[in-house]
């Protein structure tokens, strides 16, 4: 199977200090046919005003990963973590038995524009931890950086949950393939820019859900900026 999600297709909410597209069903938004695949159950493009965020909340049993596009989104949390991220940081925390946090813009001029994905974990109630890295542009440039994993392969942040995230740019003939392993799906989002994959043209916003298929190719970027999710299972 390979389906084409629009991002106009995507929900919305516009809070006035937060403008967010939904991929997934999330808060008042709710679709049937989009509500997860596999364990990825959250990709939320947000875009926070300066000196706004989120208040404190808590999650559990969760792996909830921030990956900033522009701007500075700064983090703390009820297990001593407080950090800033930007472009090129990567930010797990792995919500377990319980923790709280909150998010927000730190920048007194500038919005923050921002993924935060969640994926479920295959274990339960475990003790709540948090990482971050960098990950250079060069790393990412015209090929696809694993970025999370559950073994931390190639210096990647840890999930609890058999998923693999990368992350690539693509422009002009930069091409990378990925090759799938039989009852894998696969979910692609471009986070901004414009790509090919697998013969698909994506524009910013828009997703590629693959099952079935032996590989992905993402070839004909055009400052295309791109997430890619090696998850288990074969039906959405």
């Amino acid at each position: 199977m390979n389906e084409i999600r629009r991002s106009s297709e995507r929900g919305y909410a516009d809070h006035g200090w937060l403008k967010s597209f939904h991929t997934f069903s999330f808060a008042d938004y709710y679709d049937p046919r989009h509500v997860e695949f596999g364990p990825l159950r959250v990709i939320n493009e947000d875009r926070v005003q300066a000196g706004a965020g989120f208040g404190t909340h808590g999650h559990r049993d969760m792996e909830i990963i921030s990956y900033v596009l522009s701007g500075e989104l700064a983090h703390k949390d009820s297990i001593g973590n407080g950090s800033t991220i930007r472009p090129g940081d990567v930010q797990r925390m792995s919500a377990g038995s319980g923790v709280r946090h909150s998010e927000f813009n730190p920048s007194s001029s500038e919005p923050v524009h921002f993924l935060q994905i969640w994926i479920q974990p295959d274990v339960q109630g475990i003790a709540p931890s948090y990482e971050e890295k960098r990950f250079s542009i060069e790393e990412k440039r015209g090929r696809l950086r694993l970025i999370a994993s559950p073994d931390q392969a190639d210096g990647s942040v840890l999930i609890h949950q058999d998923a693999r995230v990368y992350a690539g740019l693509f422009d002009g003939k930069e091409t990378a393939t990925l090759n799938v392993k039989p009852g894998r799906r696969v979910y692609v989002h471009a986070a901004r820019g414009t790509v090919t994959a697998n013969g698909s043209a994506l524009n910013p916003g828009d997703a590629l859900k693959l099952t079935d298929t032996e590989e992905l190719v993402l070839q004909q970027g055009n400052q295309a900026e791109v997430l890619v999710f090696d998850l288990p299972g074969s039906k959405s």
